[in-house]
């Protein structure tokens, strides 16, 4: 098992990145209240660690929200079952050791004062998960009054009263103090626009440097982002797990080395990550897709790259998820590249992502069997879809790649 030279910082922005997608256009949520989390809590005078973990927190607070109808309730100031997503962003950090220590920050973070005061906590987690609250409804506030006014600042006093108001039962008193001092500032309020608030965390990125993080801990983190996209449809739960299973055996099956097996798993947890922005409906349509909708899902792949271009290390685990809807023949998308220009990696995991797509229930039909799959495998590679080479491995190792493609 190898080890791999990552900027934590740079991963932990690109899952943000990856969460703007599922509001469409309600975009840089997380990084407006990471950028007012960390300037309140140098308001209140923490420092070091606490502010850079206040930031990672905030910047992740909504870690549990994939599916397009729930992302749009978060425009509410307040709503049923609002501790839901929560509870997933929890459990989701949980399961990742680097990320662990933030799980109960991410779980109170919509808890009023004036009941998690009182709960058997510590006293900075309280009011790391409670600043996370108070910036994060200024963040709604802020957005529901751009809808009557174009400019900013002409909001600024009923948000601040809003807040204000609600002093002592939503929000802790001492964070309110604070936030009204940071508040009068009109510089505070300009810096919420996308290119200032972009550039702030640009800068929180650049205060950490490439560490060595063993392949275990790397993928455990890997697998929050591909958890949250199977999560947009229960007819895609642990597709992505599956994808990077089958792509990883099929690497070991053509002898590639060790550290080109465990990227090829990392790829196939990430190939869909751009599915995010496709709304709910579309994943679980009956029938078949219109063109418009199709051109919608066609994108996907697109905006995986994108996300990913930007962490360095993993530039090829990059560019074999984006690549993953190429064809042999350039028939693919999104860039119409023919076989000599995609990896025999990239390939892979196109095989991969068909069999453990049809190996699944699906809206519009049942889960096929081995043999069923195999047939679709064997009529896309001879007709210049698929990689012929890649297909007969898995008709050489039917019953193994199965049970790659649907169990853990």
């Amino acid at each position: 098992m190898s080890a791999f030279q990552i900027n934590l910082h740079e991963v932990i922005y690109s899952l943000s990145d990856a969460l703007d997608l599922v509001g469409v256009t309600h975009i840089h949520h997380g990084k407006r209240v990471a950028y007012m989390a960390a300037e309140l809590g140098k308001q209140m005078g923490w420092s070091g660690s606490r502010l850079d973990d206040l930031f990672q927190a905030a910047i992740l607070h909504d870690a549990g929200v994939s599916k397009t109808h729930i992302h749009s309730r978060l425009t509410q100031l307040e709503w049923e079952d609002e501790l839901d997503h929560c509870n997933i962003g929890a459990r989701l950090l949980a399961s990742c050791p680097i990320l662990a220590r933030l799980q109960d920050v991410v779980r109170y973070h919509h808890t009023h004062w004036s009941v998690l005061k009182d709960m058997d906590l510590p006293m900075e987690t309280k009011l790391s998960a409670n600043c996370i609250y108070l910036v994060d409804r200024t963040d709604i506030l802020t957005l529901m009054s751009l809808k009557d006014n174009s400019n900013i600042l002409l909001g600024k006093q009923a948000t601040r009263q809003t807040i204000l108001d609600r002093s002592g039962d939503w929000f802790c008193p001492e964070l309110v103090d604070a936030f009204m001092k940071i508040t009068q500032s009109e510089a505070f309020w300009f810096r919420l626009e996308s290119e200032h608030v972009s550039d702030y965390a640009a800068t929180w990125i650049a205060h950490d440097q490439s560490r060595e993080i063993a392949f275990h801990d790397l993928r455990s983190l890997i697998r929050i982002f591909s958890v949250i996209v199977d999560a947009k449809s229960h007819f895609t739960r642990e597709h992505s797990d599956g994808v990077a299973r089958l792509s990883r055996y099929l690497g070991e099956q053509f002898h590639l080395p060790e550290r080109s097996c465990e990227m090829l798993e990392l790829a196939g947890l990430l190939h869909d990550l751009g599915k995010l922005r496709v709304p709910d409906e579309l994943l679980e349509k009956p029938g078949a897709l219109t063109p418009e909708e199709y051109a919608t899902v066609q994108r996907h792949s697109f905006d995986t790259f994108n996300i990913l271009k930007t962490i360095h290390g993993l530039g090829d685990v990059a560019l074999w998820a984006a690549q993953h809807h190429e064809r042999v023949d350039g028939s693919g998308y999104p860039y119409h590249v023919a076989q000599e220009a995609v990896s025999l990696e990239a390939r892979m995991i196109a095989v991969a992502d068909v069999y453990q797509a049809l190996a699944q229930r699906r809206p519009y039909r049942g889960p096929m069997t081995p043999e069923d799959i195999l047939t679709v495998l064997k009529e896309q590679a001879a007709n210049g879809k698929l990689d012929q080479d890649v297909v007969n491995c898995v008709a050489e190792n039917l019953a193994a790649c199965h049970q790659k493609a649907l169990i853990g």
